[in-house]
């Protein structure tokens, strides 16, 4: 719904699963809020943020999880310029997988840290 430009109705059905989620969902779904909270037209980056933190909080070595977030975390991170602790926090998540290289999160992770190591 926000990447089709209705942010108001995405941020009200994220929140909706929210509030019925399982705990194992939660750490996606917060994630998710997130992502909407960046891509609404007030966006609120510092909210997106401790989203994104909760996010990670919760997943506690659900890899999936830790690894779309800190995907999430290095994107906002990226766009403010400030992307100095990217590559701990993502490569402490991204070193733990030992297959499934090709799925695009991992991907994603991968091009993130490559964008790092050349502008870093």
């Amino acid at each position: 719904m926000a990447k089709t430009g209705l942010p108001d109705e995405g941020l009200a059905a994220i929140d909706e699963v929210l509030e019925t989620a399982w705990m194992w969902w939660m750490p996606e779904a917060l994630r998710i809020k997130g992502e909407i909270l960046l891509s609404s037209n007030n966006a609120d980056a510092t909210l997106a943020e401790d989203h994104f933190r909760r996010s990670l909080d919760l997943a506690q070595k659900a890899l999936t999880w830790e690894l779309r977030t800190a995907i999430s975390l290095g994107h906002l991170y990226r766009a403010q310029g400030c992307i100095q602790d990217l590559p701990s926090l993502l490569n402490s998540i991204y070193g733990q997988f030992t297959e499934a290289f090709g799925t695009a999160d991992l991907r994603s992770a991968k091009l993130l840290l490559d964008e790092y190591a050349e502008t870093g």
